[in-house]
């Protein structure tokens, strides 16, 4: 049998590029879709496991914390020890702790394996796109890559609905469980049929303290604000871990300056655009991470819909977006990106204004789904523009290392909002299981996000300008700043446009946008 295989690469229409095009996308899954059900399943672990709304932040928290956090330290690795052994590391990883999730007697040991799944996440889903980009043939490698965006969109869309049936007809627990029979079919599948494959050589030291240090900084910010309202201001646990995070914050930006091969060169937010960008990014991404962390459990816990209803709310938005992006991405391609990136957030906060109006007894169609609508019109005009400037901003050996910062941006937005807001809200103790409570809870947590929502459209008006997102005229990185090649983006213009329809930063709706901080080290223009 034909292999597919030539001296260049595998060709998108054999059976191998199949079966590599099959280990990426279920492996990726497993990460994108467990950062998402895990949400309609947070009532029923509550009650489940006595636990208070805090210990819920940490469920879905410290996952987002340790895959934000080493993500990018993934891509490196996968790029001088192989992204395929990377990866089925990341896979076997993210299984067993999966597995410790599932079968976790408290809370306390539920949040130690999300934490760890996290790390699994972060070596396997570099490796997913970067495979495809290594394995195929370079004129099939958009084809491929088009391929993974679409069917991850699927498998996204299938996991809330998978996962609220598992939480209503079986158990909680199963929506980790899962994971462990799809992961040993990724480690088959990528043993037999993905080739390995590395970046160019590297002799600088990994930047392991950069790594640790961003993530004690964020865990110990995170940790300080999510038991604020519990512990008090003045609790020695908050103040402690405060000042813990606030000192690694400062340590982390002094070894980046310092280091020769850092995780986060500093010297990329040197241009303007890259920087407006990111800025955008956090503003709006926050505001998306709380309101999709607070909006399944809404659901369930004022409006009575059961865990599957609740898991599929959100199912138009990933439709919208699927159908909708690739046309987005050609306008901001022809007229630029700060209308898109204006308006998109603008209509966003309609959308989230008209979840007001979901209550007690809501129904879904009057009351859910014309915001749900209008949100997902909203992000179909945001996300690809968004994106694909900031790999604009950047020269084409460094788009790798920007799309990577991106998504850990919009991760870290979220994870910090998710600890601020509902506290801010009024969200604390046992308030998930009063259901008035709750209402009036999530009532003043969408209205500071459509307001950071609005925020984000000004600040978008005000600082981003209409670049050219077909070509690199922006600059990026200043010449002579030390920074460690990305593996590039590759493909500008409109097919570049259409891949960041569905791979924007992860809104839980959409396909990752991790794959493309797959590129996080070495380049493909070696192989």
């Amino acid at each position: 049998m034909d292999s597919g295989a030539t001296a260049t690469g595998i060709r998108f229409s054999s059976a191998a590029g199949r079966w590599i095009l099959l280990a990426s996308i279920l492996g990726s899954g497993l990460a994108g879709i467990d950062a998402t059900v895990v949400n309609v399943a947070l009532p029923a672990i509550g009650a489940d496991l006595g636990a208070d709304f805090a210990t819920l932040q940490w469920t879905v928290t410290s996952y987002t914390l340790t895959l934000a956090s080493f993500i990018l330290l993934g891509g490196s690795l996968g790029d001088r020890f192989g992204r395929r052994r990377i990866f089925v590391i990341g896979v076997i990883w993210f299984a067993v702790a999966s597995l410790l999730c599932g079968i976790a007697p408290n809370a306390e040991v539920l949040i130690a394996a999300r934490t760890l799944q996290g790390v699994g996440g972060a070596l396997l889903t570099p490796g997913s796109l970067a495979m495809i980009q290594a394995s195929f043939m370079p004129d099939d490698r958009a084809r491929a890559i088009g391929a993974w965006s679409g069917l991850g969109g699927v498998a996204t869309a299938i996991g809330p609905f998978l996962g609220g049936w598992l939480v209503q007809f079986a158990s909680w627990r199963w929506v980790f469980l899962i994971n462990v029979p799809l992961a040993l079919a990724v480690v088959v599948i990528s043993h037999r049929h993905v080739p390995e494959s590395r970046g160019r050589a590297n002799s600088g030291r990994l930047d392991i303290p950069g790594a640790v240090l961003g993530a004690v900084a964020l865990a110990g910010v995170t940790y300080a604000l999510i038991e604020a309202p519990a512990m008090g201001l003045a609790s020695w646990p908050v103040l402690v871990t405060a000042a813990i995070g606030i000192a690694a914050s400062v340590a982390f930006v002094v070894v980046e300056r310092r280091s020769r091969n850092p995780m986060l060169p500093l010297g990329i937010f040197r241009s303007a655009q890259f920087s407006a960008t990111n800025a955008v990014t956090f503003v709006i991404y926050g505001a998306f991470g709380v309101i999709l962390f607070l909006l399944v459990v809404h659901l369930q816990v004022v409006s009575g819909f059961t865990p599957i209803a609740s898991g599929t709310a959100l199912l138009p938005v990933t439709i919208l977006m699927l159908l909708l992006s690739a046309r987005a991405g050609a306008l901001a391609a022809r007229i630029g990106p700060r209308i898109p990136m204006s308006v998109g957030p603008a209509i966003c906060a309609v959308g989230l204004a008209l979840m007001l109006r979901i209550g007690e007894d809501a129904s879904y169609v009057f009351d859910v789904l014309p915001g749900v609508i209008v949100l997902g019109l909203g992000l179909s005009l945001l996300v690809a523009p968004l994106t694909a400037t900031a790999l604009a901003t950047v020269d084409d050996e460094h788009a790798g290392l920007a799309s990577g910062v991106n998504n850990a941006v919009a991760r870290a937005a979220a994870l910090i909002a998710i600890a601020v807001i509902p506290a801010a809200a009024g969200l604390t103790g046992e308030v998930y299981t009063n259901p008035g409570a709750f209402a009036e809870g999530f009532r003043t947590a969408v209205l500071i996000a459509v307001v950071a929502l609005v925020a984000g459209a000004l600040l978008a008006a005000l600082t981003i300008r209409n670049v050219n997102l077909t070509t690199d005229d922006d600059g990026g990185v200043p010449e002579g700043e030390a920074v460690p090649e990305g593996a590039a983006h590759r493909a500008r213009g409109e097919a570049s446009l259409r891949h960041c329809a569905v791979d924007g930063p992860p809104i839980g709706t959409g396909a990752a946008h991790e794959a493309y901080a797959a590129e996080g080290g070495g380049s493909p223009r070696t192989r």
